[in-house]
């Protein structure tokens, strides 16, 4: 499998940019239409789950179909079910692939990169960026959904700029802050990666405090991208990604409640967040847990309201 991130010569972890960015749109290159897209995903990757959530936000189940791959990366990347029978995982019988990346190399043979998760047209890779996947369900299937779902708008034209801003430093500092931790290969990379995760959780905690959202009184996409993140902060990034300052469950109250407020009340959080998954997943990261010994706790995974 092609590589996702790679290192600067500090130790840094630098992330390879998505290739396939092309949209849904009408009267585009790729018309929106129901059943003539697929998703690809793992329950455990925090990009993959951030579609999964908007897809079941915006009732597009009967729109989008779903592949899911298992949470154990093999030499050649992320197998489906007939490879690796891992509860949850599934078998791809619309592309009969063995790995994610025999989908990349099917669509463009000379790809170089890969993701966990991608919007696909039967044959071709339409977009494996997910920040741009969760806008184009936002809006492109709108007139395959009920009124109800149609009306729902993650990314409000009143509210661009606010979620735009908000987007941007908690992505450098937490959704892909815990991975510059977590991937650095000196211990100067590493300090400078996890004191900047924690002044951002510390910047983020004040900005919740009273508030089930982060933006404007309702849900935006501000909330579905932070909260992958923070969802596997306790299980996965304090150990095994070295994000051990304090946890989100004993450091960050406003954070904490806001997290299982999402998860306890709104069946797309909750429906979409697989914990076997995500720990296995993680803990299976062979360069940092050669063992592959996923730990029990903690316990709860996530904790009651």
């Amino acid at each position: 499998m092609a590589a996702t991130h790679g290192a600067k010569s500090d130790g840094s972890f630098i992330r390879i940019s998505s290739t396939f960015r092309d949209t849904i749109e009408k009267g585009g290159k790729f018309e929106p239409e129901k059943d003539r897209y697929h998703l690809y995903v793992a329950f455990s990757c925090p990009w993959a789950h951030r579609t999964l959530i908007t897809r079941k936000l915006k009732g597009l189940e009967d729109v989008i179909s779903v592949s899911v791959v298992t949470p154990r990366m093999d030499s050649d990347g992320w197998p489906f079910a007939n490879v690796d029978p891992f509860p949850g995982a599934d078998v791809d019988t619309l592309n009969h692939a063995n790995h994610i990346k025999d989908l990349y190399f099917k669509s463009e043979p000379s790809f170089e990169g890969s993701s966990c998760s991608l919007g696909q047209e039967v044959r071709k890779i339409v977009n494996n960026e997910s920040s741009e996947i969760i806008r184009i369900l936002n809006t492109a299937f709108n007139d395959f959904i009920s009124p109800e779902k149609a009306a729902i708008d993650l990314y409000p034209k009143q509210l661009r700029a606010e979620i735009d801003n908000l987007n941007e430093w908690v992505y450098n500092g937490i959704n892909n802050g815990v991975y510059k931790a977590g991937f650095a290969t000196t211990q100067g990379a590493y300090e400078k990666a996890v004191t900047l995760v924690f002044d951002s959780l510390d910047r983020l905690e004040p900005l919740l405090a009273g508030k089930d959202f982060l933006i404007g009184g309702h849900l935006t996409e501000a909330d579905v991208r932070l909260y992958v993140t923070i969802v596997r902060f306790d299980i996965a990034y304090f150990g095994q990604f070295k994000c051990n300052v304090r946890s989100i469950r004993a450091g960050y109250p406003n954070i904490h409640r806001w997290l299982r407020k999402l998860y306890w009340t709104n069946s797309a959080f909750e429906s979409t967040t697989n914990f076997d998954h995500i720990k296995t997943g993680y803990y299976s990261i062979a360069a940092s847990n050669p063992t592959r010994i996923v730990p029990i706790g903690p316990i709860p995974n996530i904790e009651p309201l």
